[in-house]
């Protein structure tokens, strides 16, 4: 069975510096039909003003992705990491058993967009840790590439949970597949473009959940980037 979120049926929260739509429920925006998909807690596709940003706040138990779509994130944490993660470039963050940390947008004329992704971790009070990685477009030109896995096994970042998590830059008329195995789980975010799914049509800011084996196919219409998550 496959199931289409669309763009406007989000959460949506807005203040002078912050535009964001929440897939799942999250701050503000609660309901209870969307609460996360399979270990998927949370997708907040968020743009950040020029100069503003998250000020030093807490996590816990937590599996916390960056992926960056715009501009560039200035990262510090309480494990003393200090980066600048700019587009194309993939941020993990294990919260553990405590982080602090705060995103900003350092450029002054120029605003950040980036998609927040958190996962529920496999075992909790983990010891906290920071990676991140670019992936160029190259790297997913017409093809899906993994960029987070819970293996780490080859360039892919490694999370504390069984998932693996796939982007992809289709060009038009291109096609690309993805099979969905036996006792697993999709869900498919568009980050921007228009891509049909096995017949079914999607477009920026959508999201499409699959509870059921099968192989996927992809066909872009215009150039579309999107993400896969591939769950137990």
């Amino acid at each position: 069975m496959m199931t289409l979120r669309k763009s406007q049926e989000r959460g949506y929260f807005e203040i002078d510096w912050l535009k964001s739509h929440h897939t799942f429920s999250f701050g503000e925006y609660y309901d209870p039909k969307h609460m996360h998909f399979r270990s998927l807690r949370v997708i907040n596709h968020d743009v950040i003003a020029a100069g503003k940003g998250f000020a030093l706040h807490p996590h816990r138990d937590m599996e916390i992705i960056t992926y960056v779509v715009r501009g560039t994130v200035a990262h510090k944490d309480s494990m003393g990491n200090q980066e600048q993660v700019v587009a194309g470039e993939v941020q993990v963050m294990t919260a553990g058993d405590g982080v602090r940390h705060s995103e900003f947008n350092p450029n002054q004329d120029q605003d950040l967009e980036l998609l927040q992704i958190w996962v529920l971790p496999g075992k909790v009070a983990l010891t906290p840790s920071y990676s991140q990685r670019a992936f160029s477009r190259d790297d997913k030109l017409n093809k899906l590439c993994l960029i987070v896995s819970g293996e780490g096994k080859n360039r892919e970042l490694k999370i504390n949970q069984n998932v693996n998590l796939y982007a992809s830059i289709l060009e038009a008329g291109k096609v690309v597949q993805h099979e969905v195995r036996a006792g697993r789980h999709a869900w498919i975010q568009i980050v921007r473009g228009d891509v049909e799914v096995s017949g079914e049509k999607l477009a920026s800011g959508d999201g499409l959940s699959v509870d059921e084996a099968g192989v996927l196919t992809f066909k872009a219409s215009k150039e579309v980037e999107f993400l896969l998550f591939d769950l137990n």
